[in-house]
């Protein structure tokens, strides 16, 4: 996973290859062993914006089947960005629960949605 993200053009730290699974039997990750632009977009979401990009804030549908099922709606998707990268790249913080500015969950992804890390707090 860590190669995942390398490929996505983010800078891992090797905190973030050191996870534990939730009960999901999604991988964990503490939200300060995050790249700093994912923990940017994290404090903007808790916020409630504004957000860089027009997408961030859509309804994500989970269509990989990853994360714990929910009606359509309860996910939501914000852009982190990606240094050098000249469009949105592949990094994403998903969230769930509503309203959107307080998530029951997040979760990151490095790869544009192959995976996904439960982020702790």
């Amino acid at each position: 996973m860590v190669a995942a993200g390398l490929a996505a053009g983010g800078a891992v730290s090797t905190a973030l290859a050191r996870t534990t699974e939730t009960p999901e039997g999604v991988a964990l990750v503490g939200l300060r062993t995050l790249p700093p632009e994912a923990q940017s977009t994290h404090r903007l979401i808790l916020k409630g914006g504004p957000f860089p990009y027009q997408k961030d804030g859509s309804v994500f549908g989970n269509r990989e089947r990853l994360l714990p099922l929910h009606s359509r709606g309860h996910y939501r998707e914000y852009t982190v960005e990606t240094p050098g990268a000249r469009n949105r790249g592949a990094r994403r913080i998903v969230c769930g629960g509503q309203p959107p500015a307080q998530p029951d969950v997040c979760y990151y992804t490095s790869d544009h949605y192959a995976s996904f890390k439960r982020i702790a707090p």
